[in-house]
């Protein structure tokens, strides 16, 4: 909630309900505080109806997962319902915050949606985010079984462990598809077949938000605001997201928690 604002800014704004993102980027203090000072622009109205879970859960990740959706080759530049009406999305990692997230806005956007998961509690979660099918990628024939769903191969991946999954990526993709990655975790070198890759046409987009531009940025906003406002990011166990919650004399812990791995969204409780 806005507590106060610098010249230049709307005086109505005092007491909005807000999300934030790149809270830290390039500033002293980031949102493990009681108060923290932030660009206009970067301090988004959060709805009355949705909770400040949600506010707290978007960030980053959901605009993360807003670009990965919008880089394709042949768009869409936008999201909004329909906007993806055809596309099949893979959804690698579809249990941590930015898969759960790109889950969410490519179902709202009309997408076919498959998430790959390691087992069966995180498949639990990737369907309760709204993934149409889950594919195991630790069992069978993991390319063959999305293949049967998108014969004519993925349009997008949104892909958060490149070095690892690459194989995968590539056997699925259709000509001229997208794989968007914005991590590579486990950190396993990235070994392009150029020749395959070529004949696929793929294109390759990396992704960073604090790079992306103010353009790419503004639009995401706008489009991650209209799905809250719609209802489309629900967030907690039931919506494929838990929450694991620290106070905010904890947030070593916090840190600690995501750097083990914790599954779902670590939230620091702020009081002040």
């Amino acid at each position: 909630m806005i507590d106060a604002i610098g010249e230049g800014v709307d005086q109505s704004r005092v007491g909005q309900r807000v999300w934030l993102f790149m809270a830290a980027a390039g500033r002293p203090t980031g949102t493990a505080a009681e108060f923290t000072v932030v660009p206009a622009e970067r301090a988004v109205p959060l709805p009355e109806e949705a909770s400040f879970d949600v506010g707290a859960s978007l960030g980053v990740p959901a605009l993360t997962a807003h670009r990965a959706l919008t880089v394709a080759e042949d768009g869409p530049r936008r999201l909004r319902p329909g906007a993806l009406d055809g596309r099949v999305v893979l959804a690698a990692g579809g249990a941590g915050a930015v898969g759960h997230a790109v889950i969410q806005l490519a179902r709202w956007a009309g997408a076919t949606v498959i998430s790959t998961i390691s087992g069966p509690e995180k498949a639990r979660l990737a369907t309760a985010a709204g993934a149409h099918h889950v594919i195991n990628y630790r069992e069978g024939d993991p390319a063959a079984e999305i293949r049967k769903i998108a014969p004519n191969g993925v349009d997008i991946v949104a892909e958060v462990a490149l070095g690892a999954n690459l194989a995968l990526d590539l056997a699925v993709l259709r000509a001229r598809g997208t794989i968007a990655t914005y991590a590579n975790d486990g950190g396993k070198p990235v070994e392009l077949d150029v020749l395959r890759t070529m004949v696929l046409n793929a294109r390759f987009q990396f992704l960073a938000l604090y790079t992306a531009g103010p353009e790419a940025r503004a639009a995401a906003v706008e489009d991650v605001a209209a799905a809250v406002r719609a209802g489309a990011l629900p967030v907690g166990e039931e919506h494929g997201l838990p929450l694991v919650r620290f106070p905010l004399d904890r947030t070593a812990d916090a840190h600690r928690a995501v750097e083990s791995g914790a599954v779902g969204k670590v939230l620091v409780d702020v009081t002040s």
